[in-house]
């Protein structure tokens, strides 16, 4: 489990939270807290106090892929396979690790004919499927997921959902605006002020923010 205590840091505050494996997905509005929280859980940053522990372990110990909103921040390398081999050339595997553990992620993923591409000559889908590749390509126990879908149209986020799903991540936390991805969630966490208001299924959670924008136009039907 991932266990937080106490945490502050900025304008985020929570006194204890437990994230149970699986898919968790955060929202709620601007402002209120949900990017700094998956950057604390990635340890991109550190809070001023308290703890996050992810099965005993902070989360600069753990294996943890990130994929940020814009697609363009996340890419570093010219192209395609470089930028999903640099996880594991970081790593320092091997060269024969490296080729052919690259080419079997493309491969589950559909996007082998990307490989020999620039990365500037892609669609904005095509840099979204890109950097989940390079952020599953080590199979971390944590995938952090901070809007991913708020730039894809329907048939990508269904392709990256099914990925997401299928990637062997032990804890998928993730934050959207997209009430229909939310939907399709083990945990859900609404955040306000950089405070926690409501947490549960998505059973428990959304008769509460009925009459909101955060209540999905299709959880009745």
């Amino acid at each position: 489990m991932i266990t937080i205590e106490y945490l502050h840091y900025r304008n985020l505050a929570i006194d204890t939270l437990i994230i149970k494996p699986g898919i968790t997905t955060i929202t709620g509005a601007n402002g209120s807290g949900k990017t700094t929280f998956l950057k604390l859980c990635a340890g991109i940053a550190l809070p001023d106090s308290g703890t996050i522990m992810i099965d005993d372990a902070p989360p600069r110990q753990t294996g943890i892929g990130w994929v940020n909103e814009y697609p363009d921040r996340n890419l570093l390398f010219v192209n395609v396979f470089d930028e999903i081999a640099s996880p594991l050339r970081f790593r320092r595997n091997s060269c024969e690790s490296i080729d052919s553990t690259v080419k079997s992620c493309a491969e589950a993923m559909g996007i082998t004919h990307l490989l020999k591409r620039a990365v500037h000559e892609l669609s904005g889908g095509e840099k979204m499927l890109v950097s989940l590749a390079a952020a599953l390509v080590h199979h971390p126990k944590v995938l952090v997921l901070d809007e991913y879908d708020s730039h894809l149209d329907a048939r990508s986020m269904a392709k990256n959902e099914q990925i997401i799903r299928s990637s062997g991540a032990e804890y998928i936390i993730r934050c959207t605006q997209q009430m229909d991805t939310a939907i399709h969630s083990d945990h859900l966490l609404f955040f306000n002020t950089g405070r926690i208001c409501h947490q549960g299924t998505p059973d428990n959670v959304f008769p509460l923010l009925k009459g909101t924008a955060y209540y999905p136009v299709l959880w009745e039907c």
